[in-house]
C-alpha cells in the first residue's frame, strides 16, 4: 500500500531535510541507485542511528515494507512501494587497535573500496567481494565470496559484532555473548533481521597481496581441469579466478581469462603454486606482482538509466565437485550462447573450516567451486525460441550444486530464498527471524518468512 499524505507529512516533519518523496526537488535523482532506478514511496537519507529508527517506526506504523540502499548493487531497490533507507552518511571506518586483537567498526553504509583504502596504511584487510563500489552491508549479509575467501572465508566469517536496529525501532548491540543466534543469522541471512548500522570486524594483516593475470589459449575444457587440479592440493593462500566474458562486459577485457591472489606479498610463492599451470602450452604469463589489496578490487560503473541491462538466463551454484561432466556443461554454455559469461572463483581452505560452518547460515561448505554463467537476453541474439534451451541448459548445471549464493542472483522471486540454505539452516533462520521481525517488516530481500 501506499503511504497516505497524512504519514507523508508526518515524516517530513519528524525528519526534516532528510525524507523525500515523488514532491520532493531532486526526487528523479534520489531514485537512481548503482543498479538502476527506484519507485520507493519515501527515501529517508539517515544521518545517524536516530535517524534510523525513526524511519523503522514510519515504514511499521504505516504497514509498508522498508528496504535498506548501501552500495545499490541490489535488485531489491527496483521493486516498488514502501520506504527506503539510505545509509549513504553512515560511513564511518574506525580501527580500535588497544587490545591484542583489533577491530574495524564500519558504518553500515560504507563501500568496500573505502574500507581498502582505510586499512590500508595499517597494513590491514578484509576479505571483501570483487569491487569497490560495493556496499559493505549487503555483501557481509549475504555472505560474500572474495578473493581472500581460501585465505579468510566469508566476508561475513569476519564479523564478529554489530549493531541493529530491529522492526521494533530498538537498537542491539549483538555479539557472541549477548544475541549468538542472531549474529549467525546476520552471517549469511541477508538483511531479513533489522538494519544494520555498524560492522565489528577482525581485520588480517597483510601490507600487500601477490597478484597474476593469465591468458588462455587452448581448449578451455583442459585449462579448466588443470586450473581444478591445481587448487585440490594449493595452500590457502591462493585462490582463482577463471572468467570468459563477451564484448559487451564493461568489467573485464573480452575472452577468457585466470586471475589468482595470494594471502601475502611473496610473489614467488604464487609463481610456486601457479608452476603446474606456468609450464602449460596452452596458458600464457602476463603479470605476476605485488600489489596492494585495494588495487585488485574492480571499478563498476553505475547503470546508465537511459540504457538498462538486459535480462540474464542462468544463475549461480555452489559445487562440491568440478567434475569433467560438469566441465563440459559449463564450456558448452558458453559457446554455444554469444553474449554469455563464465564465471568460476575457488573454494575450499578458510571457506569449509568447521568453525566457519558452525558459526554461519551460509550453504554448502564443502563447496570446492563457486560458478555463475548465464546468456544476457539481447534482442537479436537471443530469439523466443533460445530462452527455453538456454534455461534448460542452466538448470542442468544447477541440479549438480549443493547451494545457491544470493548475492549474485538477480532475481526477485520469493521462491528463491529456500534455495539458499540447506533446510536445517532455513528452519533455524525462520525461528531468529519470528522472534525479531515478527511482522516481516524487513521483507525487500531474499526474504525468510515469519512462518
Amino acid at each position: 500500500m501506499a503511504l497516505s499524505e497524512a504519514v507523508l507529512a508526518a515524516a517530513h516533519d519528524h525528519l526534516p531535510g532528510l525524507v523525500m518523496d515523488a514532491t520532493s526537488p531532486g526526487w528523479d535523482a534520489a531514485r537512481h541507485f548503482h543498479s538502476g532506478t527506484g519507485e520507493p514511496d519515501l527515501i529517508v537519507r539517515a544521518h545517524s542511528v536516530a535517524d534510523v529508527v525513526s524511519a523503522v517506526r514510519i515504514a511499521r506504523e504505516a504497514h509498508v515494507p522498508l528496504s535498506v540502499r548501501g552500495g545499490g548493487h541490489s535488485a531489491w531497490g527496483a521493486v516498488p512501494g514502501g520506504v527506503v533507507v539510505d545509509l549513504a552518511a553512515l560511513a564511518d571506518i574506525v580501527i580500535e587497535d588497544d587490545s591484542d586483537v583489533p577491530v574495524v567498526r564500519v558504518g553500515g553504509g560504507a563501500l568496500w573500496g573505502a574500507v581498502a583504502d582505510t586499512l590500508r596504511p595499517h597494513d590491514l584487510a578484509l576479505s571483501s567481494g570483487d569491487t569497490a563500489s560495493v556496499g559493505v552491508g549487503g555483501l557481509t549479509l549475504g555472505g560474500g565470496i572474495g578473493w581472500m575467501v581460501r585465505a579468510w572465508g566469508l566476508a561475513c566469517d569476519q564479523l564478529v559484532g554489530a549493531q541493529i536496529v530491529t522492526a521494533a525501532g530498538e537498537v542491539v548491540e549483538v555479539t557472541a555473548q549477548t544475541h549468538p543466534d542472531l549474529l549467525w543469522a546476520l552471517r549469511g541471512g541477508g538483511g531479513n533481521f533489522g538494519v544494520v548500522t555498524r560492522f565489528d570486524f577482525q581485520p588480517h594483516s597483510v601490507p600487500a597481496i601477490a597478484w597474476a593475470e593469465l591468458g588462455i589459449k587452448g581448449d578451455p575444457r583442459e585449462v579448466i581441469a588443470a586450473v581444478r587440479d591445481v587448487l585440490a592440493e594449493a595452500p590457502r593462500e591462493l585462490t582463482v579466478t577463471y572468467m570468459d566474458v563477451p564484448a559487451m562486459d564493461p568489467s573485464a577485457p573480452a575472452g577468457a581469462s585466470i586471475s589468482a591472489v595470494w594471502a601475502g606479498e611473496d610473489v614467488e610463492a604464487l609463481r610456486a603454486a601457479l608452476a603446474p599451470l606456468l609450464q602449460r602450452d596452452d596458458i600464457t604469463e602476463g603479470v605476476i606482482e605485488r600489489r596492494a589489496y585495494r588495487d585488485v578490487l574492480m571499478e563498476m560503473p553505475a547503470a546508465d538509466p537511459d540504457a538498462p541491462m538486459p535480462g540474464f538466463i542462468g544463475g549461480n551454484t555452489l559445487l562440491r565437485e568440478l567434475d569433467q561432466a560438469v566441465i563440459d556443461e559449463l564450456v558448452t554454455f558458453r559457446a554455444s550462447n554469444e553474449a554469455s559469461v563464465l564465471f568460476l572463483r575457488s573454494l575450499g581452505g578458510a571457506f569449509g573450516d568447521t568453525g566457519a560452518r558452525d558459526q554461519s547460515a551460509f550453504p554448502a561448505r564443502d563447496a570446492t567451486w563457486f560458478v555463475m554463467t548465464g546468456a544476457f537476453d539481447i534482442p537479436g541474439l537471443v530469439s523466443d525460441e533460445d530462452r527455453p534451451r538456454i534455461q534448460e541448459m542452466w538448470d542442468q548445471i544447477e541440479a549438480r550444486g549443493a547451494g545457491v549464493y544470493g548475492n549474485f542472483s538477480t532475481t526477485t522471486d520469493p521462491a528463491f530464498a529456500p534455495k539458499m540454505y540447506s533446510s536445517q539452516a532455513w528452519d533455524r533462520l525462520v525461528g531468529i527471524k519470528r522472534a525479531w521481525d515478527p511482522g516481516n517488516l524487513f521483507s525487500r530481500n531474499h526474504n525468510i518468512p515469519p512462518a
